[in-house]
């Protein structure tokens, strides 16, 4: 895993490409690189994962007539490789980089589909001063960019793009909509103005001052008919082939792979196939929490018993999550409404501890076999609305949230916010409506300048008009899996709870579950053998039927939660967390309500138990003002920057090849 970085135009200025490539150094510790001609930069940093000794970029292809940044791996580059020599390419190292750059020379941007692995790249072609960028079909490496001045500035984090001293940095009212709405910006947009995210499975080209994007790849569901006719046995056995391939190939590094253990079903099943298979001395990570609420740790134990692997358990602490706050939001670049990526950052730290640079882990099972609670909720408010006089109702939501059904005061109030909205069932969005609109009321902070500046916006209404032209003929789960995939999985999930903690700490995530072999085959899959009545990830747990317990295999599912800012006690020194939440901090920023937040903290400051509403806006608050005090207040473009890359090849005043 690296970062780059580059600008396209007239980068007459070293000093730029070199600020922007050492704000990169976390992401690349190993090695850097920079080339420059009269019409572009590029920048490296490398965290050297396979050709330790000779895989220095930015790469090139026999004329040197292309060159290549790359962020991420290729999986199936040896066999790539090997195809690639037999029609007469010469390779002067063994990275799969080399391989992406001399199967762009085959196929142009259709080299893309040949590719299975996570990546953002950049491609310069020097004959006719075209760049070439592309990101992985769901979104688990970043690439961001912006056109200033005629230029094209691109990079891996905006906060190399801030290098720039030309490029404004203002907070978007709009994506602060979509962040306190969907928990994220939606595809494309970033919290700041004018700094764009190429979304998953998109590619830009870059000519002479124009830019051009577009989809090279799509969340592959089909129609009803088109789905695969085959018994739960067969497909769970496809499954298990699709998955086992997966997780093999992930595992090709020229350096050890761990892997994340929470306890759960995905986790588990993945390190069970790495120890059973392919490694059984793998290295395990885990999370455990003081807070008893948040831990999963005994069954984390259970498996290092079972499978006889060394197990690393990290033990978190309101406190830890208080320090990490600010680096968290510093890795992240967006304000967040959970502190969960908190842990994932300390546990990156202990892996990268333990000299590791690698794990794998279950990222995406949920969102490509069926597992969250809101695919549930939708098919019973379905049910709801059909069957509005049934006596199965009060039932049906109490099996999802039994913990909750328990309180005798709660049960009238959770079945009448679950009824809200039942006669928008037509809506494409309906199954996330609720959600979306449960979000949408911390809104209620935000202050009088910014709900002006927002007008009548309306985020559901841009996600209506992006759906893709066969959606309303997918199945009702299948719609809401590729909402759930799209939004919170690629622009939340795979962000600040994936790449970017990781790579904050120098450390590479792979994620089996979502090789797009996998995704596509679980496309076709209907929706009755993914959720079987409410039995979430059927098929999944279908096939680890012998490879994993029951008691793993069959337990209901926790979803990976941290303790919030709620006991704001807990988090630390209080004068910091006072003086990011001060009336003149606030009133500085300009997004909240000074007096309502202060009426907010009061609350939490006292102990008093705040709903998970005020908490998630408690915490998006906190992280809003600390984005807005890195990014915004207290940022220094570098223009005298002292990094020094291991390799520099400045061709500004060479002849280019013809």
């Amino acid at each position: 895993m690296c970062g780059i970085a580059g600008i396209v135009g007239k980068p007459r200025d070293r000093n730029r490409i070199v600020a922007m490539t050492a704000a990169l150094r976390h992401r690349g510790p190993d090695e850097s690189g920079i080339y420059l001609d009269e019409s572009i930069a590029l920048g490296h940093t490398r965290l050297s994962i396979i050709d330790l000794s000779s895989g220095t970029q930015p790469i090139h292809n026999e004329d040197e007539s292309m060159w290549i940044v790359f962020n991420g791996e290729i999986f199936n580059y040896p066999e790539l490789r090997a195809d690639l020599i037999a029609k007469g390419h010469r390779f002067y190292t063994t990275t799969d980089t080399e391989v992406i750059l001399h199967l762009y020379e085959e196929k142009g941007a259709g080299c893309l589909k040949e590719l299975n692995g996570q990546f953002a790249f950049a491609i310069w072609n020097v004959r006719d001063r075209s760049c070439f960028l592309a990101r992985d079909r769901v979104g688990i490496r970043p690439l961001y960019y912006t056109e200033s001045e005629s230029e094209l500035i691109f990079a891996s984090e905006i906060k190399s793009i801030f290098m720039n001293p030309q490029v404004s940095r203002e907070i978007d009212p709009i994506a602060m909509d979509q962040t306190f709405t969907f928990w994220s910006p939606l595809p494309g947009r970033t919290p700041f103005k004018g700094i764009k995210e190429l979304p998953a499975g998109h590619c830009l080209y870059f000519q002479y001052g124009k830019c051009m994007v577009s989809r090279y790849w799509q969340t592959p569901f089909v129609p009803k008919q088109d789905q695969v006719d085959w018994s739960p046995e067969r497909i769970s056995e496809q499954v298990q082939h699709l998955l086992k391939e997966a997780t093999r190939i992930r595992l090709r590094a020229d350096v050890p792979a761990g892997t994340y253990l929470s306890g759960g079903l995905d986790s588990s099943g993945i390190t069970a196939l790495v120890a059973r298979n392919f490694n059984r001395n793998v290295q395990t990570f885990g999370i455990s929490f003081e807070n008893e609420h948040y831990d999963e740790s005994v069954y984390q134990r259970q498996m290092v018993e079972l499978l006889g692997v060394k197990h690393m358990e990290l033990i978190i602490s309101n406190s830890d999550i208080g320090d990490a706050l600010s680096d968290v939001v510093w890795f992240s670049e967006k304000p967040l409404l959970r502190t969960a990526p908190v842990p994932l950052y300390l546990l990156a730290k202990q892996v990268r501890a333990e000299q590791l640079k690698v794990v794998l882990t279950g990222e995406g099972s949920d969102e490509v076999f069926g597992g969250y609670n809101i695919f549930r909720e939708a098919s019973i408010r379905r049910f709801w609305a059909k069957f509005p006089d049934s006596q199965k109702r009060a039932n049906l939501i109490s099996h999802l949230y039994p913990y909750i059904f328990k309180d005798p005061k709660l049960k009238p109030m959770m079945q009448a916010f679950f009824a809200r909205g039942l006669d928008q069932t037509a809506d494409p969005l309906f199954s996330h409506l609720l959600r979306w609109q449960n979000t949408s009321r911390i809104k209620n902070y935000f202050s009088s300048s910014l709900k002006s500046a927002i007008g009548s916006y309306s985020g559901c209404d841009e996600i209506r008009n992006s759906l893709p032209e066969t959606f309303q003929t997918w199945d009702h789960l299948a719609q809401a899996q590729y909402l759930e995939m799209t939004i919170f999985m690629g622009n939340y999930l795979l962000s600040s709870q994936g790449d970017r903690m990781a790579m904050g700490q120098s450390v590479e995530i792979r994620l089996p579950y979502l090789d797009h072999n996998l995704i596509e085959f679980m496309g076709r899959v209907p929706a009755n053998w993914k959720i079987l009545g409410l039995k979430e990830k059927y098929i999944l747990k279908k096939a680890f039927r012998g490879t994993l317990p029951d008691s793993i295999r069959l337990r209901p599912k926790q979803p990976y939660r941290a303790p919030g800012p709620g006991m704001l006690s807990g988090l630390g020194p209080q004068d910091r967390i006072r003086s990011w939440l001060s009336r003149d901090s606030l009133e500085r920023s300009g997004f909240f309500d000074p007096g309502k937040v202060a009426r907010l903290v009061k609350m939490a400051e006292a102990g008093q138990s705040v709903s998970e509403t005020d908490d998630m806006a408690l915490t998006g608050i906190l992280t809003t003002q600390l984005l807005h005090r890195q990014f915004i207040e207290n940022f220094k473009p570098c223009n005298d920057c002292t990094f020094s890359p291991d390799l520099l090849i400045d061709r500004r005043n060479a002849a280019q090849p013809a």
